[in-house]
């Protein structure tokens, strides 16, 4: 089956593997001259703006088995990378996850969100979810020329353990650990009664829907009874920069009485923490000053 490519003429041979064994012998065959794709949305603007060069072959992923499926295991939520955006919005398993979905929620347009996966918006490198699976600690399954192998989202981002990303693994299943929780079915409030969740995501585009991110950021913590902060976790991305948690942010409250107070001392901290970038849309300085005041108004209505 062939198809022509967007804006160069060029006619891509298009293969769909039906295994993950057949998948890994189509890129022993065709040796790096191919490029994935299962929603293709990233990949189809990047072809009619010239960003991307046709490659002479697409292996689409759409027909493999297992994984775009969406169910509990071992105390973690296991989503398949081809799962559809708009299924991951309003799946009861995922709901436990809500800045997951609020995440995709605000991501491009419903039509968009038909076709784009979940696994393309991370391995994009970029993806508006990427903050929300950094404050749940997300890890990433690859089927890699070594094998299958669990990497956390983090650890993926900053290059893996060998400091690079392989284009050739690809990603099967995005594991999300359920903390403290006995099952999917039980709310936390109720599962403890003495432990109050403070959780947030933000996102700033250039406009104020359809939209590309300018900055997102996330926060997901719980006080403990005597009102400090016993887990927390804070995460900064957008644009084309790369998400990353704040550990020196993280370090600040926790163990500390939580107050509307600390919300001036993040902001503070976020932007010296944030590492991102300048661009024609908005300056550096601009993005880590919104990044901190984004996460330091959510703290404030949280706490408020």
């Amino acid at each position: 089956m062939v198809m022509p490519a967007y804006g160069s003429g060029a006619m891509p041979t298009v293969w769909q593997p039906q295994d993950l064994h057949e998948l890994s012998e189509l890129r022993n065959r065709l040796q790096g001259r191919y490029c994935f794709t299962a929603g293709g949305t990233l990949l189809r603007t990047q072809w009619e703006g010239g960003l991307v060069a046709s490659p002479e072959h697409l292996i689409c992923l759409s027909e493999l088995p297992g994984v775009s499926d969406i169910y509990a295991e071992e105390q973690q939520l296991v989503i398949g990378a081809l799962t559809r955006l708009n299924s991951c919005e309003v799946d009861t398993l995922v709901a436990q996850f809500p800045l997951l979905q609020e995440a995709i929620r605000v991501i491009a347009a419903p039509s968009i969100r038909n076709v784009a996966t979940l696994g393309g918006n991370i391995v994009s490198g970029v993806g508006d979810t990427i903050t929300a699976l950094l404050v749940y600690d997300a890890q990433l399954c690859w089927m890699t020329d070594r094998g299958m192998e669990i990497r956390s989202l983090a650890s993926w981002l900053s290059g893996g353990q060998d400091g690079r990303r392989n284009p050739e693994d690809v990603l099967v299943s995005i594991h999300l650990p359920i903390q403290d929780k006995d099952s999917l079915a039980v709310d936390m409030d109720h599962h403890n009664p003495h432990m109050k969740e403070i959780s947030y995501y933000r996102k700033l585009g250039r406009r104020e829907t359809f939209s590309a991110s300018l900055v997102t950021v996330a926060m997901h913590g719980e006080i403990g009874v005597d009102g400090r902060w016993k887990r927390i976790a804070i995460a900064a991305g957008g644009g084309s920069g790369m998400a990353m948690r704040l550990p020196l942010c993280e370090q600040l409250l926790l163990d500390e009485v939580a107050s509307v107070g600390q919300a001036a001392v993040l902001a503070s901290m976020v932007m010296t923490e944030f590492v991102t970038y300048s661009d024609a849309f908005a300056s550096e300085r601009y993005r880590k000053q919104t990044a901190g005041n984004l996460l330091a108004a959510g703290l404030w209505e949280a706490m408020n």
